[in-house]
């Protein structure tokens, strides 16, 4: 496979992690502050599945990337910043998935703040890796 469809290709698989890791964080933090616990054991429910086909998600996007940089893990100018972003995103990531897995109770209450504190950090460094993903792509 040349270098054009390994971009193509990662390219395709960054957006559904993205948008799930994104969506686990946004529907854990409703659940956090509802007061009705049934909607909130359904939305730590749907947080929990989110995170975890988007942690699932990351492991083919970034298979993908790094056969497109053949490796390298750092790089130089913009292929840095979106690593310096992406590598620390991808390890909390797995992290909060694992957290969430290993957590079997975390539906039936309260999401601990701790976790939506790194679901949030988490939500900035998989945005700021794609920005300059993005930046790279498109050559600026």
């Amino acid at each position: 496979m040349n270098s054009e469809n390994w971009a193509k290709m990662h390219g395709a698989t960054v957006h559904f992690p993205i948008a799930l890791i994104l969506c686990s964080g946004a529907l854990d933090a409703l659940g956090f502050f509802s007061p009705v616990p049934a909607i909130r054991r359904g939305l730590h429910a749907a947080g929990y599945w989110t995170m975890i086909l988007g942690a699932a998600g990351t492991v083919p996007a970034v298979v993908s990337g790094l056969v497109m940089s053949k490796g390298v893990m750092l790089g130089h100018d913009t292929l840095r910043l979106h690593h310096l972003f992406a590598w620390p995103a991808f390890a909390l990531i797995i992290g909060l998935a694992t957290w969430r897995v290993l957590a079997s109770d975390f539906t039936a209450r309260k999401a601990p703040g701790g976790y939506l504190v790194a679901a949030a950090f988490a939500a900035v460094l998989v945005t700021a890796a794609g920005y300059y993903g993005g930046e790279m792509m498109l050559g600026h």
